[in-house]
């Protein structure tokens, strides 16, 4: 998977790549990667195309949300990522609530187009994010991934798996969840 491969922010530039990889239908359900940015009723009224909207004025302010993955010039993946603060829900999750009171950067949510899934294309995103916070000047990067138990469908799965933050270096530092555990990757 990795010849051919570049991971680049996502800029105004590169949103119409974005569009492409989401889909019409902006990737699992409407979400448009602003699932953890709102929470409940805000998220539900907004689905869709104002999901996509929220999420094309922020990175047409010049916040890069996450990182594009191109094969041979197609994106193919994605990864949000961004300081923890950014993410509304992630500071009301009981589950996910902070490990410490270090500032971290958060992983939330991956995509994956059909062809390019199962060819280790997450890890090479987890490896491109933990740059990406480094050159930002973060030290800590963090995810919430699955701990697959049993067989899930690849839309259930857009936190990542936790075999993928293993296999990218992060170590599990919390699990307050028996499918739910935290990882982090600390930056030297």
């Amino acid at each position: 998977m990795t010849t051919g491969l570049s991971i680049k922010a996502i800029t105004r530039d590169l949103w119409t790549d974005f569009e492409e990889l989401f889909g019409p239908n902006g990737a699992c359900g409407g979400c448009w990667c602003m699932y953890w940015k709102l929470r409940g009723k805000a998220l539900e009224e907004a689905r869709g195309h104002g999901t996509r909207q929220m999420h094309r004025s922020i990175v047409d302010s010049g916040v890069a949300t996450g990182l594009l993955a191109y094969q041979d010039g197609k994106a193919v993946g994605w990864i949000a990522v961004e300081p923890r603060e950014s993410y509304e829900r992630l500071a009301h999750s009981r589950t996910l609530q902070p490990v410490d009171d270090q500032p971290v950067w958060s992983v939330t949510c991956f995509f994956i187009a059909k062809k390019a899934r199962r060819k280790g294309l997450t890890v090479e995103l987890l490896k491109a994010a933990v740059e990406h916070v480094k050159k930002k000047g973060g030290r800590i990067l963090e995810g919430y991934p699955v701990d697959v138990r049993k067989y899930m469908s690849a839309p259930l799965l857009y936190t990542g798996i936790a075999s993928a933050f293993q296999q990218a270096g992060f170590k599990e530092v919390a699990r307050r969840s028996p499918t739910r555990p935290i990882f982090r990757f600390v930056i030297e």
